[in-house]
């Protein structure tokens, strides 16, 4: 048996008065999932424990059947993995955004314009990086590069929990509110007031206003922790499996579960994303695997972006190309099955996730059904007749033990 999991990031939403009244999955034309739906089992799952933040390491946690209760540690950690860095016992790994500040006239005041800094590119976002860390780094804390507007900053036996804010939770609003607090909140403050002094007036920064970009004109902390300790997939299913993921914090939820980690060319996080690449590597890796995780992050920033043309369109490639051709692809392995959900919403109204519950799709080669005229979307979550997983992380153990 051949396992495949396939998550459009955030693709659940609210209905939009602009889609008259419909939500983007229900908008888009998805007639792949929708066959996915006709053929095998619908229902819904609740991906993020009461009380905990819906962010997609959580998310993401649970899909792959670990109890975040009991195995979260923070974002930070998993994207260390992610990008090789190597955590010591009282290292403390932040998210460190490169966003877009916009100043009053006086300068006393700041909103929060661009979380991804007009999704910077890697190679620019690391010329940046590397300059703060020359100028800001010590020997307690060091600044990583990763991808885009994405990295890290390890605090050598800083505190694990400061209250830090996730910069696309409050974008459009004032910063003064939203800054560090508690222990080491002076620090982390100072840091990001003088990485403005030094990145407003960097030359590449200069370079994109020109060009009508936004400038990555500012760093931002966040998703601390300290390095989880969990067992590996294998360990828990005795499946081997892969990962495929532009995003750092998914591959490093797979480097701690001990997959081999995918990659190829082209891979963004957003609606240019090389998802052929993505679905054709994932299924080449299953000559050697028997468990592949693919995770397709577009439809999540779209709806941080708030922009629901784009996040319908993320959403059509994402059934046309990616579950397409896994359905294509999968039957010559023999028997297998498809697991196919986001992981959270992002509703395009709130521009950040929610922790509504999620609808998915189990299919089995083996066990066809006949649900006629299904089709895949939110209203799954509202029906009375579908499986339902209130502590989603044993959701996986259903997919592979059924």
């Amino acid at each position: 048996m051949k396992y495949i999991v396939i998550i459009g990031d955030g693709m659940a939403d609210r209905p939009l008065k602009e889609l008259g009244g419909k939500t983007p999955l229900q908008h888009a034309k998805t007639e792949n999932m929708d066959r996915l739906a006709s053929l095998g089992v619908v229902g819904r799952a609740h991906t993020i424990p009461e009380g905990m933040h819906p962010g997609s390491d959580v998310a993401n946690l649970s899909i792959l059947g670990y109890d975040p209760a009991r195995y979260y540690s923070g974002r930070a950690p998993l994207e260390a993995a992610s990008i090789g860095v190597t955590l010591k016992d009282d290292d403390v790994a932040f998210r460190c955004n490169l966003v877009t500040l916009k100043y009053n006239r006086d300068r006393t005041r700041a909103i929060m314009e661009d979380y991804s800094s007009g999704h910077i590119s890697t190679d620019e976002a690391s010329i940046l990086i590397r300059e703060v860390d020359r100028t800001l780094g010590s020997s307690e804390m060091r600044f990583y590069p990763g991808v885009s507007y994405r990295h890290l900053m390890v605090w050598s036996g800083g505190p694990a929990d400061i209250e830090c804010v996730p910069p696309h939770d409050i974008l459009g609003k004032e910063i003064a509110e939203y800054l560090p607090v508690g222990d080491g909140e002076a620090a982390l403050r100072h840091l990001m007031i003088d990485s403005v002094d030094i990145l407003e007036p960097h030359p590449l920064n200069r370079e994109r206003v020109k060009n009508g970009k936004n400038p990555a004109n500012s760093v931002w902390f966040w998703g601390q922790g300290r390095r989880p300790s969990m067992p590996t997939f294998e360990e828990k299913y005795g499946l081997k499996g892969a990962l495929i993921s532009a995003v750092d914090l998914t591959k490093g939820l797979g480097i701690y579960a001990g997959f081999e980690i995918l990659s190829v060319p082209g891979m963004t996080g957003y609606i240019d994303t090389n998802y052929i690449g993505k679905a054709e590597e994932a299924l080449r890796s299953l000559e050697l695997v028997d468990f592949v995780y693919i995770h397709v992050e577009a439809p999540d920033e779209a709806g941080h972006s708030g922009k629901y043309k784009d996040k319908v369109q993320a959403i059509e490639d994402f059934d046309s190309i990616v579950v397409r051709t896994v359905m294509e692809g999968a039957g010559r392995f023999g028997d297998h099955r498809i697991l196919v959900m986001p992981d959270h919403p992002t509703p395009i109204e709130i521009r950040t996730h929610s922790d509504d519950p999620v609808p998915f799709i189990i299919y089995d080669s083996r066990e066809k059904r006949h649900n006629a005229g299904a089709v895949y979307d939110e209203s799954i979550v509202s029906r009375d007749d579908v499986l339902v997983f209130k502590e989603g992380h044993t959701l996986m153990d259903y997919f592979i033990r059924i």
